[in-house]
C-alpha cells in the first residue's frame, strides 16, 4: 500500500466513522449513562467487533455473507433483536441523581460495556459486506496482504477510537447539564428511539442491495 493509497483510505475512514450509526448511538448512550471514562469501554468493544469484521473479510469468510442469504439473514436479525433490546433498556432507564456527588450514577461493568459494543458491530452483516466491497480497492495485490490488512485494521481502529471518544465525551458533557428527572427521561427515550430506528433501518438491508 503506497502512502497515497493510505491517505485516501484514511479520509474514507474518517467519513465512515463520523457518519451516525449504531456505534455512535451506543457510544453517546454510554457517555450519557456512565460518564466518559467508564462509558468509553463501549468504544473499545466496538473496536473488537470491527477487528472481527476485518478478520472475517481478510479470511474470505465475508464472501459467504455476500452470497449466502441464510447466513446474512440470521446475523441481520440477531442485530435487529439486540438493538431493540438496547432500545428497551434505554427507554426504561431511571433518571439519575445529579447531585454534587456521583453516587446515584449507575456503575456499568467494563466487561458488560465492552461486550455491548462488540455485539453491536459484530452483528452488523452490512458492515462486513461493505468492507468486502471497499477494502480490496485499497489493496496492492503485488505486495503481502497480511501487512496491508494490519495497516488497514490499525488505521480504522485508531480513527474510530478518536471519533467515538468525541461522541462519548459529548454525551458525558451533556450529562452534567441535565438536572431534572424529566430532562433525563426525555433524553433516555430519545436514545431509545434512535436505537429502535437503527434496528428498523437494519431490517431494510438486503444482501443483494448490499
Amino acid at each position: 500500500m503506497t502512502i497515497e493509497t493510505w491517505l485516501a483510505f484514511l479520509v474514507a475512514c474518517w467519513i465512515i466513522s463520523l457518519s451516525p450509526g449504531a456505534g455512535a448511538i451506543a457510544s453517546m448512550s454510554s457517555g450519557l449513562n456512565y460518564g466518559f471514562v467508564r462509558g468509553y469501554w463501549t468504544a473499545l468493544g466496538l473496536q473488537l467487533g470491527l477487528l472481527l469484521q476485518i478478520g472475517v473479510v481478510a479470511a474470505g469468510v465475508g464472501a459467504l455473507l455476500a452470497t449466502s442469504e441464510l447466513a446474512f439473514t440470521l446475523i441481520k436479525w440477531f442485530g435487529v433483536g439486540y438493538l431493540l433490546y438496547l432500545a428497551w433498556r434505554q427507554w426504561r432507564a431511571a433518571p439519575m441523581d445529579m447531585s454534587i456527588t456521583p453516587v446515584g450514577r449507575p456503575i456499568g461493568r467494563p466487561l458488560n460495556l465492552v461486550l455491548r459494543g462488540f455485539l453491536i458491530n459484530a452483528s452488523n452483516p452490512k458492515a462486513v459486506v461493505f468492507m468486502l466491497a471497499v477494502l480490496p480497492q485499497f489493496l496492492d495485490l503485488s505486495r503481502p496482504l497480511i501487512t496491508q490488512y494490519l495497516v488497514i485494521a490499525a488505521t480504522m481502529v485508531v480513527v474510530d477510537l478518536i471519533v467515538m471518544a468525541g461522541y462519548t465525551g459529548l454525551a458525558a458533557r451533556v450529562l452534567r447539564l441535565l438536572r431534572s428527572p424529566r430532562q433525563q427521561k426525555i433524553l433516555n427515550r430519545s436514545f431509545a428511539g434512535l436505537f429502535a430506528g437503527a434496528a428498523g433501518l437494519l431490517t431494510l438491508v438486503r444482501r443483494t442491495a448490499a
